[in-house]
């Protein structure tokens, strides 16, 4: 019959090391505030950018200038009429880029009309354009606060 053997680690207390001595021997201890700083900065800086981007949009928005075309009307072979409404932020002075196309809708036809400030929120308005060729069409192209 066999002999009971020895436990070979009797003193396995002694012997394993636990992570927690590893970590801290070789410089990887937690450190809960770091940790936290850590987090509360990213936490800040994530807020700024969202308050940021926020901000820009309310604030490029403040100076938008709707428009809706109406109609147009090709009256002779050199001359477009527009109607369209704009809806400019109340006071403010604008002007709008009406444009005449041909059939391949390329420009036969430039205008910039300026308006002044008003406190009526939208306003019709029928623009002329002269044009260097035949029209099929004319549009708004864009408006903005000047």
């Amino acid at each position: 019959m066999l002999a009971p053997a020895a436990e070979p680690y009797a003193d396995t207390e002694d012997r394993v090391t636990t992570k927690e001595e590893l970590a801290e021997r070789y410089g990887r201890a937690q450190r809960p505030i770091r940790r936290r700083l850590f987090w509360i900065a990213v936490t800040g800086v994530a807020a700024l950018s969202v308050a940021a981007l926020a901000w820009l949009t309310v604030s490029n928005s403040f100076d938008d200038v709707g428009f809706d075309e109406t109609g147009f009307e090709l009256v002779d072979a050199r001359t477009v009429t527009v109607s369209f409404q704009a809806t400019p932020p109340a006071g403010a002075a604008f002007a709008c880029a009406v444009q005449a196309l041909d059939e391949d809708f390329g420009i036969v036809g430039w205008r910039v009309v300026e308006y002044p400030g008003s406190e009526e929120t939208t306003r019709a308005f029928v623009e002329t354009i002269p044009t260097v060729a035949q029209a099929t069409t004319g549009t708004v192209k864009v408006c903005w606060v000047t």
